[in-house]
């Protein structure tokens, strides 16, 4: 897709957005202070990466109860980085992070909501706006995290592809967003993602999870051996700073949280489909 003007690239509603976007009085520029659990996994740094399992793991995120660390980060022996977070959600159903995933995609003022003091602009790299689904495309967006302003690619897949049992997660009433990050502009992938939103009592709980840098670097399109030797390749040239993990931890929980103040009401308000 080309690439966007940078006159368009601003935090914020502008005074226009304000005046002619529908989704304006959504718009809350204040966010709320950090968890106690993030500031103490902010405080704690660093924890033994054995606490926090790898993708190859991602499957066992459905089973019955929590992982031995829920908020904190970890940098393993390889130089990848591993960034959970827990996101207590009242009055939020899994079913409304589904359909977020599909509807804020289109237009950046969608987008800004989710992070009023970080996020930029989104847009599909398919050009299209007028999709209820999300599984299959990607996402590009301009965010901060920290204080670097970053272009990224987030191709979404199919939660089976990372051996969740898709036949569980909908027994279960619950939804896991997975998608594959890079960096936008250049032939590599650099990570994954997954969303693991289930219901509990009063709402929702969203326990995202974030696999970064050294194993799980790929050029695009080469997820075989060739594929692995190119990508250590590339992250010893380019190492993931282990500071990116801590912004990394601090812009989930912030975006998350401030988000499930507002999706109840967003999903009432645009959303055709059922809440649950």
């Amino acid at each position: 897709m080309p690439p966007v003007p940078e006159q368009d690239l601003y935090l914020g509603y502008s005074a226009a957005d304000l005046a002619r976007s529908p989704t304006a009085r959504f718009f809350r520029p204040d966010m709320a202070p950090l968890s106690n659990d993030v500031r103490e996994a902010l405080a704690i740094g660093p924890v033994a990466h054995e606490l926090l399992p790898p993708v190859a793991r991602a499957g066992d995120l459905l089973d019955d109860g929590d992982w031995p660390v829920e908020t904190g980060y970890t940098v393993a022996p390889d130089g990848s980085a591993r960034v959970f977070v827990k996101t207590p959600m009242p009055g939020v159903t899994p079913a409304m992070w589904d359909w977020w995933f599909a509807w804020h995609g289109s237009h950046a003022e969608r987008y800004k909501l989710w992070h009023p003091k970080a996020h930029v602009h989104v847009a599909w790299s398919d050009g299209r706006d007028d999709l209820t689904h999300y599984i299959g495309r990607t996402s590009n967006v301009v965010e901060y995290v920290g204080a670097g302003r970053m272009g990224l690619t987030i191709r979404f897949v199919p939660p089976a592809s990372l051996g969740l049992d898709e036949a569980r997660l909908a027994r279960d009433g619950a939804v896991a967003i997975c998608a594959r990050g890079g960096i936008a502009g250049t032939p590599v992938e650099t990570g994954w993602l997954i969303h693991h939103v289930r219901p509990v009592p009063g709402g929702a709980e969203m326990r995202s999870r974030f696999w970064l840098g050294g194993e799980n670097v790929r050029p695009r399109g080469m997820p075989g051996p060739v594929g692995a030797v190119l990508g250590r390749a590339a992250s010893r040239l380019a190492p993931l700073p282990p500071a990116q993990a801590a912004d990394l931890l601090v812009h989930c929980a912030q975006e998350m949280s401030h988000l499930a103040t507002i999706l109840p009401d967003l999903h009432a308000a645009f959303s055709t489909g059922p809440s649950a």
